[in-house]
């Protein structure tokens, strides 16, 4: 019964095309002629992309470039595509699977992701070393994740937390899903992957770098909050040893690195907007403030969490002391507003997706953060008939209890920031 709900949420998620609390990405593989390509597509709001470039090591025969914008430590980056000197390249892909806890799994742990995913491409020339070297490793560690392994030669590895699948047609498209539990019909309420499907069967497949960018152009996102999206595309020749990047969805710009002179020069690590001209669209999301960037919001909706409560706790000593009906419903009123106030200080700072995706957000799995998304609605409309009574009792002398004449306006202080916050962070757009 537990599978069977499991399986049910899957499909529901897979159905939206949408992507819990995190970022898509989508890649595709052509092959022409004997001449492979490969285009990768990271769709992130992270501002830190980079490429760098890590030469050969004692046990490890190839040099390889990787791309990637999650920082997992000081100048490292957690690898999202990339290519060895061989011609061999990978992409990673946020996808869902279901917990398999009664799988057989090799022994072998995965204890450092950057460690291991640069192993494989710095040990790795071919597909099936590719696949010799993760069957030793337990790869459920990677439940959110699928990445796909293409060589020079065409051939592929698509690699799930539980099972490794193999091929070598000439056109492969991924997006965000597990292909051994996806259909094809399932798989196109993806929007990216559909289009990139689409594009492949009405239009000649070539491997010129404008028909490429055309076909990543076509597979880009650009959501409507921010306009952000698709931060990097790559794409990747492994005759030539060649990658070029286009930045944050723009086609009209390419910079291109040769992976071997580029080892040659020693391990290099750029930051990709640096390689650009200015992009409106990045600019404004970079200075986008939200508490995952800026550790002062985080701190303050911390504070006001933790104050919001204690208010709560002083207007319950006034409602039981004071027997005005009218300052007792604004008291009731504002306490429940407070809690309610302080849970959703809580999803701000814990749930990245909200400042992103379209509003009302929808969060897969908790329907009590969904309904809580209609929240900044509920406190815009309260709000109103709140300060005008509260004004009515700040004037009036007759209930005897100076210290709520400053309680009251401060509680009406963080509502009118935290409504000022919300319409900031696109909170009411729901068209």
């Amino acid at each position: 019964m537990h599978k069977l709900a499991t399986y049910f949420t899957f499909f529901v998620f897979l159905s939206f095309g949408w992507i819990p609390n995190t970022y898509a990405c989508s890649m595709y593989k052509v092959t022409v002629n004997g001449q492979t390509r490969i285009g990768c597509n990271e769709d992130a709001w992270r501002t830190t992309s980079h490429i760098w470039f890590k030469n050969a090591r004692f046990n490890s025969p190839y040099g390889a470039a990787f791309t990637g914008s999650r920082q997992v430590g000081e100048n490292t980056f957690a690898p999202q595509s990339g290519m060895n000197e061989v011609g061999l390249t990978f992409s990673r892909l946020v996808a869902f699977h279901p917990l398999q806890k009664d799988a057989v799994l090799p022994h072998l742990k995965i204890t450092n992701e950057v460690t291991y995913l640069t192993s494989i491409l710095q040990q790795c020339a071919t597909i099936d070393e590719v696949k010799a070297f993760i069957s030793k490793y337990d790869h459920s560690i990677f439940i959110d994740d699928v990445f796909i392994y293409t060589d020079r030669n065409g051939n592929y590895l698509i690699v799930e937390p539980y099972k490794l699948i193999d091929g070598n047609d000439p056109n492969y498209v991924l997006a965000n899903f597990c292909p051994s539990i996806t259909t094809d019909e399932m798989a196109r309420n993806q929007e990216r992957y559909k289009n990139g499907k689409d594009y492949l069967k009405t239009h000649p497949i070539r491997v010129d770098l404008e028909s490429l960018s055309a076909l990543s152009d076509t597979m880009h996102v650009c959501r409507s909050r921010n306009g952000d999206g698709t931060l990097l595309t790559s794409l990747w020749n492994p005759d030539k040893g060649l990658v070029n990047l286009y930045f944050y969805h723009n086609y009209d710009s390419s910079v291109q690195f040769d992976i071997s002179e580029m080892l040659a020069k020693g391990d290099t690590l750029i930051s990709i907007s640096s390689l650009f001209p200015v992009n409106e669209e990045f600019e404004r999301l970079a200075n986008y403030k939200t508490p995952f960037n800026t550790p002062s919001i985080r701190i303050t909706l911390a504070l006001l969490g933790a104050l919001l409560p204690i208010l709560t706790l002083y207007f319950a000593f006034v409602f039981i002391k004071n027997k005005e009906a009218k300052l007792r419903k604004v008291l009731l009123t504002m306490g429940v507003l407070n809690l309610l106030l302080a849970g959703f200080f809580f999803i701000l700072a814990t749930t990245i997706g909200i400042f992103y995706f379209d509003a009302p957000f929808v969060y897969f799995g908790s329907p009590i953060k969904t309904a809580m998304s209609y929240f900044p609605f509920v406190l815009a409309l309260a709000a109103v008939p709140v300060i005008q009574y509260s004004i009515y009792f700040m004037n009036q002398n007759t209930y005897g209890i100076n210290a709520i004449k400053i309680v009251i306006p401060l509680n009406i202080i963080i509502y009118l920031l935290a409504l000022f916050s919300f319409a900031y962070w696109g909170l009411f757009v729901i068209w």
